[in-house]
C-alpha cells in the first residue's frame, strides 16, 4: 500500500495522521525496520513510556537485513516521554532532525520518524501560553505553520561536501484528537509534506493494518 499506491521518495516528508489506536506508532516501527535508509532517527515526543521501551526491545533483538547486526547499531533514539517537561519535548524534534542533517552530511541516507507531532505542537501551545503570547486558532500559537514548516523543509536530498549523496526523510505522526483530520495540526502539516498516509478507524478495528484509507491518502512523489 506504500510502496505501490502513496510512496516517499528518499529525501521526502510525510504525515501519519491517525486517531488514538489506528496504528500510527506501529507504522513507523514497521518502516524503521524495513525502509531503504542507513541510519534511523526515532523521536518519541510526549508519547507514551512503554512504547519507546517497545522499540528498545524490539530493535535490539531484530536483524538489520544490511549487516546481519542489531538494528539498534544504526537506531538513535530520543526519548521525551508525556512525563517529560514541557521544554524537552519542545526540543526533542529539533534535536532529531539537528542529528539526522549531521549524519546526511557524512554521505548517509537518513530516515526520522517524529512520534507525535501532535504532542509537540501542545508542547509549543503551553509555552506560549506561560509566555503570555496571543492565542491563535484552538489555543496554538500563531506561529504554528512557521515552526511545522521550519521542521518538514529539512528534509532533503543533497550531494554533500565529500562528494556523496546523503538525505534526510522525514515521517511525521500527528495525533488529531477524536480523529478529527480538520484540527490545526494536520491542516497545516498538509500544506508542507507531500506524502499523506491517513489512518482509518473503521479498518483498524476491522483489523486492517495498516489501516491506511485510500481515499483520504496521496502522494505526489508518485510520479
Amino acid at each position: 500500500v506504500l510502496d505501490t499506491m502513496f510512496p516517499i521518495a528518499k529525501g521526502g516528508s510525510a504525515a501519519l495522521p491517525g486517531g488514538f489506536g489506528a496504528g500510527k506508532t506501529m507504522l513507523q516501527h514497521s518502516i524503521a525496520k524495513f525502509c531503504d535508509a542507513d541510519i534511523i532517527i526515532y523521536v518519541g515526543c510526549g508519547e507514551r513510556g512503554n512504547e519507546m521501551t517497545q522499540v528498545l526491545e524490539e530493535f535490539s533483538e531484530l536483524k538489520d537485513p544490511k549487516t546481519g547486526k542489531s538494528l539498534l547499531d544504526r537506531t538513535v533514539l530520543i526519548a521525551n516521554t508525556s512525563n517529560m517537561p514541557v521544554a524537552a519535548r519542545e526540543a526533542s524534534i529539533y534535536t532529531g532532525v539537528s542529528i539526522a542533517e549531521y549524519y546526511r552530511d557524512m554521505g548517509y541516507h537518513v530516515a526520522l520518524m517524529a512520534d507525535s507531532t501532535s504532542r509537540w505542537a501542545e508542547a509549543l501551545r503551553e509555552l506560549s501560553g506561560r509566555l503570555e503570547e496571543m492565542p491563535a486558532e484552538e489555543g496554538y500559537p500563531a506561529y504554528l505553520p512557521t515552526r511545522l514548516a521550519e521542521f518538514y523543509e529539512r528534509a532533503g536530498r543533497v550531494n554533500t561536501l565529500c562528494h556523496k549523496e546523503g538525505s534526510v526523510s522525514i515521517i511525521g505522526a500527528v495525533s488529531p484528537a477524536g480523529g478529527d483530520f480538520s484540527e490545526p495540526v494536520t491542516q497545516h502539516t498538509k500544506r508542507f509534506i507531500r506524502c499523506f498516509w491517513a489512518l482509518e478507524r473503521e479498518l483498524a478495528n476491522a483489523r486492517h493494518y495498516p489501516a491506511i484509507g485510500w481515499i483520504d491518502s496521496y502522494s505526489e512523489y508518485a510520479e
